[in-house]
């Protein structure tokens, strides 16, 4: 039977929907999922892995991809979504209906940045090649762009200095995502330590998270449903980390979406991780087998999510519903600055 984007619907009370993390970040709670429902921290991930488990995280760095420009007198927002191979950004654009190939945008916030539209596509996207590269484009950016944190987290006046230091993993070295891989906003260097002191080994995948993650589904049969592309790098040593930890016995723990849809990307029908460097549009979902990971450790998403989706394609759709459903009960923080899940990989 095909699913349907109603399928993944739930009532969430709008109180349990976090605006602040918690203080220190690994004291959020877990929710292990697995034959049954145990609660826990986030600290005590130590305790839940193996000698030999393998932690994968996104190193991606959070920008501040929110921009204003003017295009001679009309105001246009833009929010950057991915850097593309020829060095343009993809981007989407409010007001797009009055931009034209040629059009130079100029930003608020810094005299000498701008950017031309190298091409307008279908639904408010554009391909923009920015006046400035490399440590110019970044110090440009910093000055004139904002931190586009998701619209359920309100913030009237706009994103503060605690927001910039909140969103942002303590893996983050590789500039270029729109949001953050909350997953690794749990993790502290004090954690880290402790799985290390465990034998639980981890290594880094970069996956840019674009603008994309914010849009909702928009059709009733979930197939029909686009992803975003995305762009990320699992490098050769990562990939050869991830295939020796499997062959000696060890689980692949995804911290995050963002990790386990780059790791799956890049896997092969026997369950080999190569390595990949590119655009991922992949669409996990219930009826697509998950194949390079054991354990997810993700935050709780939003109802009708591809998010969502993806949790209950790797631990079961009846398992994620009945866990959500007592999380709600238990009053579990949600969505980016909430809790979290580990998750066990549905055989099925």
């Amino acid at each position: 039977m095909t699913a349907r984007t109603a399928d993944f619907d739930f009532a969430l009370p709008p109180d349990l929907i976090a605006q602040h993390p918690a203080t220190p970040r690994d004291s959020a709670r877990l929710l292990v999922v697995g034959d049954d429902l145990s609660d826990r921290t986030v600290r005590d991930l130590p305790d839940l892995l193996r000698p030999g488990d393998l932690l994968v995280a996104n190193d991606t760095q959070v920008i501040p991809a929110q921009l204003s420009a003017t295009r001679n007198t009309a105001r246009i927002g833009i929010t950057l979504d991915r850097p593309c191979a020829d060095g343009t950004w993809h981007a989407l654009a409010r007001n797009a209906r009055r931009l034209r190939t040629g059009d130079l945008l100029r930003f608020d916030g810094a005299a000498d940045f701008s950017a031309r539209v190298a091409a307008v596509a279908e639904g408010g996207s554009v391909q923009l090649r920015f006046s400035h590269a490399g440590d110019a484009f970044a110090q440009r950016l910093a000055t004139a762009g904002a931190l586009a944190l998701p619209p359920y987290i309100g913030r009237p006046a706009g994103p503060t200095a605690q927001d910039a230091a909140d969103y942002q993993t303590m893996f983050a070295s590789a500039p270029g995502a729109v949001a953050a891989p909350t997953a690794g906003l749990h993790f502290t260097p004090t954690l880290l330590d402790a799985l290390a002191a465990r034998g639980v080994a981890s290594c880094r995948v970069t996956l840019h998270v674009g603008a994309g993650t914010f849009l909702p589904v928009r059709v009733d049969d979930i197939e029909r449903h686009k992803m975003h592309a995305e762009r990320g790098e699992i490098h050769p040593d990562a990939a050869g980390a991830i295939n020796a930890a499997r062959r000696q016995g060890g689980r692949i723990v995804c911290i995050g979406t963002t990790s386990l849809r780059l790791v799956e990307t890049a896997t092969d029908d026997a369950g080999t991780v190569h390595p990949f460097a590119g655009e991922t549009d992949i669409f996990l979902r219930p009826g697509v087998p998950i194949r390079g990971a054991d354990l997810l450790l993700t935050n709780f998403h939003l109802p009708r999510s591809t998010l969502f989706m993806l949790a209950c394609a790797f631990a079961g759709t009846d398992r994620m519903k009945a866990a959500y459903d007592y999380a709600i009960s238990q009053r579990y923080r949600f969505f980016s600055y909430g809790d979290a899940t580990l998750l066990t990989r549905s055989i099925a």
